[in-house]
């Protein structure tokens, strides 16, 4: 694995996968990398960093986007 590999994350960590209302969320121990690198993959939409560790991608909208898990981080 060299560094170029390491700084360009992305959920391929992901224990499972599911789409609910619209709403992708991958399932696994995510972090603010990863986040980041939602946000660069999937322009336009909102990634959330829910309190489980798992990493949601909310279709674009107004206001802020609403976990399916509680305690979220919302970006």
């Amino acid at each position: 694995m060299t560094t170029q590999a390491l700084l360009c994350r992305c959920p391929t960590a992901a224990q499972k996968v599911d789409l609910l209302h619209g709403v992708l969320v991958f399932v696994g121990d995510f972090d603010e990398r990863d986040l980041a690198t939602a946000r660069r993959a999937y322009r336009g939409s909102r990634a959330v960093l829910n309190a489980d560790g798992g990493l949601e991608i909310h279709p674009a909208g107004p206001g802020q986007p609403v976990s399916f898990v509680g305690g979220a981080e919302l970006c």
